[in-house]
């Protein structure tokens, strides 16, 4: 967990890792920020590295296992090429689930408890003190266009069950009426529906602070994956498998896909945010929930992923 924080972190200075050869290696050339040392001996002696890859599911020569064996036990650590691309990444692919894979997924259940508890207290904060902003916006939005203040949308949420989500509108009311069921629940680049305080709302994701009542009612938390809209989640569970997994977790408010990859629509964007919602169930955990706060703060002041 710890070279995951440093890497999360954007260090200033590329990584450097030394690999040993056999085995499924070829996969880290793709991988971005790092310089990789490549070993041709089990006589060499790595440079200045913090850490040796290596394939540990290769059937790989004696020697080269003493290798490995010799950088345990001097202090060197050594990372499975799997788990390294995960943390170099954020993700997790999975084409197919397996049994190991299913129990590596499984998230914490002591800290599921404590988080929820978190976020209870966190969102009572948020409604009693910011009370007067939520009165301000809302005024905001009536005054600009007809309309609710608030826009409520049937998603999907934890294991599966639907629930109305809140949020405020940032959209004209009145302008999707003869659109398609999926086409009103996409929200693209540029899109006209959206309203001049729609914009502000939406870059500083102030659209999404309605969602503590979401969460006080236990339908969310502050960080998990996004709920989808129902009509589609179906679409999506239509065209990717194993996408209903990642309902093992409430959903939340930001999340890691969302810090990663910002808003996505189309199925093959989703699909990469599934590897990103199995890289955050996998590794549920405080110290990644602290990260995503972190960036999620950051993008409110940039305007990251905002549509």
């Amino acid at each position: 967990m710890v070279f995951q924080l440093n890497v999360f972190t954007h260090r200033l200075e590329p990584y450097r890792l030394a690999i040993v050869p056999g085995g499924n290696i070829d996969r880290l050339a793709a991988v971005d920020g790092v310089v990789w040392q490549k070993l041709f001996s089990p006589d060499a002696v790595p440079g200045r590295v913090l850490g040796v890859v290596a394939d540990l599911r290769a059937d790989l020569p004696e020697t080269w296992e003493r290798f490995i064996t010799g950088c345990v036990l001097s202090g060197t650590p050594v990372y499975h090429v799997k788990h390294i691309v995960e943390s170099l990444t954020g993700r997790v692919e999975i084409e197919h689930l397996s049994e190991n894979t299913l129990g590596s997924l499984n998230p914490n259940q002591i800290y599921f408890k404590i988080k929820r508890i978190v976020d209870w207290l966190g969102a009572f904060a948020v409604l009693v003190l910011l009370l007067p902003l939520f009165l301000v916006l809302a005024l905001a939005i009536r005054l600009e266009t007809p309309g609710p203040a608030l826009f409520r949308q049937r998603r999907v949420g934890y294991r599966g069950t639907l629930f109305t989500l809140y949020k405020f509108r940032t959209m004209r009311a009145e302008d999707d009426g003869a659109m398609a069921e999926k086409e009103k629940a996409i929200t693209r680049d540029g899109d006209e529906r959206i309203t001049r305080i729609g914009r502000v709302l939406r870059r500083t994701r102030l659209d999404e602070l309605p969602q503590a009542i979401n969460i006080l009612s236990g339908e969310m938390s502050w960080i998990g994956p996004r709920p989808e809209a129902a009509v589609l989640s179906r679409w999506y569970e239509g065209e990717l498998p194993f996408y209903p997994y990642r309902h093992i977790v409430r959903p939340g408010v930001t999340g890691w896909a969302r810090v990663n990859q910002g808003h996505v629509a189309a199925v093959s964007e989703v699909h990469e945010k599934l590897h990103y919602d199995f890289y955050y169930i996998k590794n549920f955990s405080p110290w990644l929930d602290l990260v995503i706060f972190m960036r999620t703060i950051r993008i409110m002041l940039t305007g990251f992923g905002a549509r």
